[in-house]
């Protein structure tokens, strides 16, 4: 199994710390390797979706890729969700996929599946390994890839893995350098004005990006947003109260109604998530002038202050930096009391990975001038991220805490990520909002057209019969938890989970 080893050594020289895996059978010389590279961490997950959801956990946070392990066409259809999420994010992700061996193929045995064209949609880059000569320079490949674009699979049948010739480690490569368009950064500042709108997006949107944002819009009037659903936006300082793009259709399309020049700063066009009835599509007025100044994985902030310089937008201040306010200890918990509670207690270095759905409505907005965090959103609308993607960016960011906001329905798509959390000692607190329902469908049915709900929808959408007891499910898995029904005790028991080290669960019931 010297290839398979070669393999690791290869990926372990090239900045591979981590290995989300669900391993099978063809994969066990990949296994065996991992001990011949040490400084790759080893992640047991118990379901694939966990695998690829913590990786793109990892790689936002890590800026770096991880390993996922997977077994065959099925298990990588297990993960598929999450690598769209990941795909959409573009997420520094190299997975490696597990493949009959190259002579057994012919035979048709029953996991043979056409694994290529199930990664496909979810690659960036996407090759199979034929003979071991080719090994470690398709897996370097595979990683510059996935620095360069996102999600990487590299299909590995196991006679490959297994040989025992040993191929040559190509020199790393040098990345290449990334140059900005003077002319169009030129031509975009001098659109700025009330009638432009800035979108912000990309890999990942840092405190000064989001400044020099800020600035040019408070000197020129521009609209300056964040995408819907950013892949990971760093909230401190000037620019940590930028909005985000609503999600409703109808409610993004009147705030863009009289834009005529749309500048893309790592964003793509803004579009409706779903055609609705009546319901814009095409979120900007059709007449409206693009200009891209960056791409998603470009130099997003360099452009941002080149603009700002042109358009000599100074400095701007930090936002006044008083703590938000503890709701009132009685009553029900509400979208607007969970919003509060988040705010008042957020730790400084906080990572939030945001799935709450409906219940979290207000809490980005809550937490503009909360202490200095990151805040990752579901890219790709797959749901069943939230919990993988906190446990992924707690093992990149093993001293801070991370807070995963999730919505009960969407929690149990990928509820084994506890387990993994439990095991690994991850410092998360999981906040699963719990509604009894899928919210989210009642609101997409009336926003079809349809306001009056048949008893076969109610029960399509209804999950209280029977009640989930996710508390239980948390202390099977290994995680303590408690459950909480007012505004007061939210507040101390999230205040007890930052100041306890490993995972925790706080059951939220929501009115």
């Amino acid at each position: 199994m010297k290839a398979a080893q070669r393999l690791l050594e290869l990926a372990a020289r090239d900045g591979v710390r981590a290995c989300f895996a669900n391993p099978g059978t063809s994969e066990m010389h990949l296994v065996a390797a991992l001990d011949s590279a040490p400084a790759i961490r080893p992640v047991l997950c118990l379901f694939e979706g966990v695998a690829t959801g913590a990786a793109d956990g990892y790689g936002r946070m890590a800026g770096a890729p991880a390993l996922t392990l997977l077994h065959l066409g099925p298990g990588l259809a297990n993960g598929i969700a999450n690598l769209h999420n990941a795909y959409r994010a573009r997420t520094p992700i190299v997975s490696l996929i597990g493949e009959h061996a190259t002579f057994h193929r012919a035979n048709n045995p029953p996991l043979a599946s056409d694994i290529a064209s199930l990664a496909r949609p979810v690659s960036a880059w996407l090759r199979t390994v034929e003979q071991p000569a080719d090994l470690v320079i398709m897996a370097q490949e595979a990683i510059e890839a996935a620095r360069a674009s996102g999600p990487a699979a590299l299909i590995l049948p196991a006679d490959v893995a297994w040989s025992d010739e040993e191929p040559t480690p190509p020199a790393p490569l040098r990345p290449p350098a990334q140059n900005l368009d003077t002319a169009c950064l030129e031509d975009a500042a001098r659109a700025l004005g009330p009638r432009t709108l800035l979108l912000l997006g990309g890999r990942f949107l840092s405190a000064d990006a989001c400044a020099a944002a800020q600035r040019i819009a408070a000197k020129t009037g521009t609209l300056a947003l964040i995408e819907t659903f950013p892949a990971r936006v760093r909230r401190e300082g000037a620019g940590s109260e930028l909005k985000r793009l609503p999600y409703l259709s109808e409610m993004a399309s009147a705030a863009l109604a009289n834009i005529d020049t749309i500048i893309l700063a790592g964003a793509a066009y803004p579009v409706a998530f779903f055609a609705l009835p009546g319901r814009p599509t095409r979120l900007a007025p059709e007449h409206a002038r693009v200009v891209e100044i960056a791409a998603p994985e470009g130099q997003i902030g360099q452009a941002l202050e080149t603009i700002a310089a042109i358009a000599k937008a100074e400095t701007a201040a930090a936002p006044p930096g008083a703590a938000p306010l503890k709701p009132d200890g009685g009553g029900v918990i509400d979208a607007v009391a969970i919003a509060q509670c988040l705010a008042a207690t957020l730790p400084p270095e906080a990572i939030v990975c945001d799935e709450s759905n409906t219940a979290g409505l207000f809490c980005f907005d809550a937490t503009a001038r909360t202490a200095p965090h990151d805040w990752l959103t579901l890219t790709g609308g797959a749901i069943g991220q939230g919990l993988p993607l906190a446990t992924g960016a707690a093992i990149a960011c093993p001293d801070r805490r991370v807070i995963a906001l999730e919505a009960d329905g969407s929690a149990l798509y990928t509820i084994q990520a506890l387990w993994t959390q439990a095991r690994e000692s991850l410092n998360v607190t999981n906040v699963i909002l719990n509604n009894g329902a899928y919210a989210i469908l009642r609101l997409e049915m009336m926003r079809a057209g349809v306001n009056q709900l048949s008893e076969a929808a109610n029960a399509l959408f209804d999950l209280k019969r029977p009640a989930i007891d996710y508390c239980e499910i948390a202390r099977g898995f290994g995680v303590p938890s408690e459950r909480v029904s007012t505004p007061a005790a939210f507040c101390l028991a999230l205040e007890r989970s930052y100041a306890s080290p490993g995972p925790r669960l706080i059951e939220v019931m929501v009115r």
